[in-house]
């Protein structure tokens, strides 16, 4: 048997005009690696608050004692002085000297006392507030973006699986002259991959657009965290600079080069540092038609024929149309639609070729017998056969349809559809009857078609030899191209 024309060089894709390289379909990074930097980048920060908080405590703890060692101080001159009878009582002398002493050696006590409680209750919490806001920060992080990159890495596990069950099968194909079931069908899987790699990409950039958010709204929170923090030191230094004067220089200093620090002077070193792992947000999203992966343009991918065909219904007899594909391994595969991204690409019906009987194609129409399997070997085993009656858009595209799928049948009959007439070799199916009825549908639906013990017509019987296989539609397929639904387009209508 002749090797059957490919009837699409592709699978349906959706193309940018600004296509770069074919991408891995598993990119090797690893999707937390973002959330993780950030969360280590808040650890820092609340690290450095946690400095600040414990360096406002020690600084209170510190003046509390003082006030304490001060009060001792106090007691070395508490006492009237020792031949003070000597000295002038009145203020101004040496005793209001000592007097003058007492008073501010108290004051100075006390003013430790206050400058202690000013800390505990003014200071020290503004950077625990900013302490808390880190740490919900954290938590946004994980509970966010650390959940998105948990859904990306599920997304392409289940990707991956269906890519290497796709390898798995196409390897099979090759070793087994394509004798698969339908549910192993390369093809099939193929459009499985698809479907798992479109819902890959969705979570790949969802997450990627929350990253962007985070890293947008880190530059804000990390002015918002110095703010704080200049804001709490310059506190600290109203605070502080009410004690000895000889402090004040050094509080001073060291406030100052706080204050000095530009708002976004460390947020831009951040980004020079760590310019390999953080994403840019002017570079474009992933898209389906860029990923590659194992084996997608592997022959046993390739329908030989695909297109939308009428099928008539068992029940209420009426023709609906959907989307057929015969593939590489012998199946004829009927699905809802051509769009592998909708909905998982699960067959409707499936026909093992080999199995079935085809008859003679008469105008637009052709039936096929067979059993469907497109629930597995089990539930093949319980089906029955049927006959399965096909109306294609044109005569030339039912004349390729059938062509392709009789190299294919098992058995090949012919049979016409019940209630048509049959045309000869000659006049085929450019026939004025026969186009008449096949283009307008005059003729009356037909019942299903009995492939064994029926009598051919006169016509039918007076032509050919008995057994013989009927090649209908040679004049009107004259002009079309082999493997190909439609005149002058190979393989696909």
């Amino acid at each position: 048997m002749s090797a059957p024309t490919s009837a699409t060089s592709e699978l349906p894709s959706r193309s940018l005009t600004n296509r770069s390289v074919d991408e891995d379909a598993i990119p090797g990074e690893d999707t937390s690696e973002v959330t993780k930097l950030f969360g280590e980048r808040l650890q820092a920060w609340k690290h450095a608050v946690a400095y600040l908080e414990d360096y406002v405590t020690a600084t209170e703890k510190t003046n509390h004692a003082h006030g304490k060692e001060y009060e001792r101080v106090l007691k070395t001159v508490k006492d009237p002085l020792k031949e003070g009878h000597h000295f002038d009582q009145s203020l101004g002398g040496i005793a209001g000297m000592f007097e003058n002493i007492r008073s501010n050696t108290q004051g100075i006590s006390n003013q430790h006392y206050e400058t202690a409680k000013q800390l505990k209750g003014t200071i020290l919490p503004i950077f625990e507030r900013l302490h808390t806001e880190i740490k919900n920060k954290s938590k946004e992080l994980t509970k966010g973006a650390g959940k998105g990159s948990k859904a990306v890495d599920k997304a392409r596990a289940q990707t991956q699986k269906h890519i290497e069950m796709l390898g798995q099968y196409t390897a099979t194909y090759d070793s087994h002259a394509g004798n698969l079931k339908a549910t192993d069908d390369p093809y099939i899987l193929q459009r499985g991959v698809m479907h798992r790699l479109n819902k890959q990409v969705q979570e790949e950039n969802n997450n990627r657009q929350d990253l962007i958010s985070v890293q947008n709204s880190f530059a804000q929170f990390e002015a918002h965290i110095i703010q704080t923090i200049q804001h709490g030191m310059g506190q600290f230094l109203q605070v502080i600079t009410t004690q000895a004067e000889h402090t004040k220089a050094a509080y001073g200093d060291m406030i100052g080069t706080t204050q000095r620090v530009p708002l976004d002077f460390e947020w831009n070193g951040f980004i020079q540092r760590n310019n390999t792992v953080l994403i840019d947000p002017t570079s474009p999203a992933r898209t389906v038609s860029q990923i590659s992966f194992a084996n997608q343009n592997h022959r046993s991918t390739q329908p030989l024929i695909s297109g939308s065909l009428e099928r008539k219904g068992k029940v209420m007899r009426s023709y609906d149309t959907n989307y057929y594909v015969v593939t590489p391994s012998k199946f004829l595969h009927e699905f809802k639609t051509d769009d592998d991204f909708a909905k998982d690409p699960v067959p409707e019906v499936s026909l093992y070729l080999p199995d079935c009987m085809i008859g003679a194609v008469n105008g637009a129409k052709f039936n096929v017998k067979g059993k469907d399997v497109s629930k597995g070997k089990l539930g093949g085993a319980f089906s029955m056969s049927h006959e399965y009656q096909f109306k294609a858009h044109t005569p030339q595209a039912a004349n390729q349809w059938w062509e392709i799928i009789r190299q294919a049948a098992g058995t090949v009959t012919n049979d016409l559809p019940e209630g048509s007439v049959p045309t000869s070799p000659v006049t085929g199916n450019d026939s004025p009857s026969g186009a008449t009825q096949a283009l307008h549908g005059e003729e009356k639906q037909p019942a299903p078609l009995q492939t064994q013990g029926l009598q051919n017509t006169d016509t039918a019987t007076a032509d050919h030899a008995p057994g013989s296989t009927v090649t209908p539609g040679t004049a009107a397929s004259s002009n079309t191209a082999p493997g190909s639904a439609v005149p002058g387009e190979p393989g696909k209508y």
